[in-house]
């Protein structure tokens, strides 16, 4: 098995800039992993404060982004992770995540946790074909 590291324009750098030792898009056999991704702004590679819809929106973005540049999209992913600072999110979470998945949505799993190193409510991880 050979795995391709894919450079993501401006978010790459923003994930060096941070100091986190992790590539944001994979692929391998045929899949294409995207690590779990904050709310970034396609920009500036810098994280996007506001509420969680906000932030939802541009963590979606963000990984749609990452799948594009390594040549797929989101109708093409089979799995998603969705880790949220706060459990009572969920709905607001949803409403946002319908309208980039609005048919056949993946598998996904919800995921609270506790803290985070850094500054925002969500990231968002998945697996597509590539």
């Amino acid at each position: 098995m050979s795995k391709e590291i894919i450079e993501v324009p401006v978010l790459s750098q923003g994930v060096r800039d941070v100091g986190v030792p992790l590539s944001l898009v994979t692929k391998a056999n045929g899949f294409v992993f995207v690590s779990g991704t904050p709310p970034f702004d396609l920009e500036t590679g810098k994280f996007i404060r506001g509420d969680i819809e906000a932030q939802t929106e541009a963590s979606l973005r963000a990984v749609q982004h990452c799948l594009e540049s390594a040549g797929t999209s989101l109708d093409k992913v089979v799995m998603v992770r969705v880790y949220a600072s706060n459990a009572g999110f969920y709905q607001t979470i949803n409403r946002v995540y319908a309208r980039f998945f609005p048919e056949n949505p993946p598998s996904r799993t919800f995921v609270p946790v506790a803290s985070w190193p850094m500054e925002f409510d969500i990231e968002i991880e998945c697996v597509a074909v590539a």
